[in-house]
């Protein structure tokens, strides 16, 4: 869509068109959506996040750092969409801890307490096995 078509919805303003079509201009970006599809997450207009598996239940993710593929809030909801929890701090209840490049204290506490840590790719790799 254009800057136009994107302003003319409510909410938006030229700064968020600018960013949303930044986005989608972007090669990675278009391919981790492409990958969401694949994996059967198709996002609906005023949906609720509901359980599609139970893949991920009992587990629970913390996401830190810069995250390049997706949103926070997307990865919350591809954790929440299998069952499982996410959770914006590090215990001894965490099953997983994504980091991405400047992760910073939740790392060094996930390292601690001798959480496994994994990046984006293996996180993807986790949506598209489940």
């Amino acid at each position: 869509a254009d800057e136009a078509t994107l302003v003319a919805i409510d909410g938006v303003g030229p700064i968020v068109a600018e960013s949303i079509r930044g986005f989608f201009s972007r090669e990675q970006n278009r391919a981790a959506i492409a990958r969401f599809r694949e994996a059967g997450l198709v996002p609906e207009v005023g949906a609720s996040v509901e359980a599609t598996s139970d893949a991920f239940a009992g587990q629970t993710f913390v996401f830190t750092g810069t995250l390049t593929a997706f949103t926070r809030d997307e990865a919350e909801a591809m954790v929440k969409a299998r069952g499982g929890k996410a959770s914006g701090s590090v215990s001894k209840k965490t099953s997983y801890v994504v980091a991405g490049p400047k992760a910073g204290s939740k790392l060094a506490k996930a390292e601690t307490l001798g959480i496994p840590v994994i990046d984006e790719a293996a996180f993807l790799k986790l949506v598209e096995e489940s």
